[in-house]
């Protein structure tokens, strides 16, 4: 009965980033700021997408779910950050650690699938242009997206009763700033092989098929791009591909190196840091790069900015 005592637990304490003062004033204060640009940035994307209908195109039909994700994602980790790192109880419930483990692997997976589905989108626009709207059609739209949302919310359902079945007799002591499966494993006594290879095949499955497609994608978007007349266009084209792909080889570079990695590469520092730059960096990256840096974007924001503002005056 004692060692039943000693393995559950009904809460962890999440040691998060750091322990000195002032270094935590200073992690809350950069949290709270990419949060609120994360928020922003994500909320007038999905607005200035819904309110015109010139943006009403699979592109946009895909940023906007993928801003949902990103909300998500983030409100998962970062409130809880924040909370953690101003206050003495650091604790989390098993319940919140939990759930806040399903859903940071459900939206990390569905992000996985939906940057494949964006790329590949991109490509029938540039290297099919003719084929495009066949290609990539409204039903198309909706059964692509479902599917990233279906098989992102299908994989926490194993590994997270998997991982919370390991009696945690080392330690509740959880050495990163969220509930992620991989500090958890250190944790048990007992061996987590199983847990690690059903993380690794699950991995292999979603991660590494999102990010070859994506590649691929873009590897024949630049092709098509090379045979291009137009240096202008070139330089443009080259522009947008290159910040497109530095945001998705930063995520999907971060998530392999979590969930990829050899046992004994295990550094709960340099872990920390992939952590934070897919769920905290990129969810503030994805709106600047994918949407405000695109001109019928910037275009619509100042014209409905206009609008606003002459209705005003008029008012006064």
């Amino acid at each position: 009965m004692e060692d039943l005592n000693q393995t559950f637990t009904e809460r962890f304490i999440l040691l998060g980033l750091s322990n000195v003062p002032y270094l935590q004033v200073l992690h809350f204060l950069v949290f709270l700021i990419m949060y609120m640009v994360t928020l922003m940035g994500n909320v007038l994307l999905i607005t200035v997408v819904r309110v015109s209908s010139k943006l009403h195109t699979p592109m946009y039909f895909f940023l906007s779910n993928l801003s949902v994700i990103d909300i998500g994602f983030s409100s998962t980790i970062v409130p809880k950050i924040l909370i953690n790192t101003m206050s003495k109880d650091k604790s989390i419930s098993r319940v919140g650690c939990g759930l806040q483990m399903y859903f940071h692997m459900c939206l990390g997976a569905a992000e996985c699938l939906l940057l494949a589905v964006m790329a590949y989108d991109r490509f029938a626009a540039i290297c099919r242009p003719l084929r495009y709207q066949m290609i990539v059609n409204k039903r198309m739209c909706h059964c692509l997206a479902s599917i990233s949302w279906g098989a992102g919310f299908s994989s926490g359902i194993i590994h997270v009763p998997l991982t919370f079945q390991l009696p945690f007799c080392k330690s509740h002591h959880v050495n990163h700033y969220f509930c992620e499966m991989p500090p958890f494993f250190k944790l048990s006594c007992k061996d987590t092989r199983l847990n690690e290879i059903a993380m690794y095949v699950a991995a292999q499955i979603i991660i590494l098929f999102a990010f070859f497609l994506t590649l691929l994608s873009y590897i024949n978007i630049i092709s098509t791009i090379f045979k291009t007349s137009s240096s202008e266009g070139k330089d443009k084209a080259f522009s947008t591909c290159a910040s497109h792909l530095t945001v998705v080889s930063l995520y999907y570079g971060a998530i392999m190196f979590m969930y990829l990695k050899p046992r004994s590469a295990y550094s709960p520092k340099i872990d920390k840091i992939m952590s934070l730059l897919y769920t905290v960096v990129t969810p503030m990256l994805n709106p600047i790069i994918y949407s405000m840096r695109n001109k019928d974007v910037k275009d619509m924001i100042r014209i409905k900015l206009f609008r606003q503002s002459h209705c005003c005056e008029k008012i006064h």
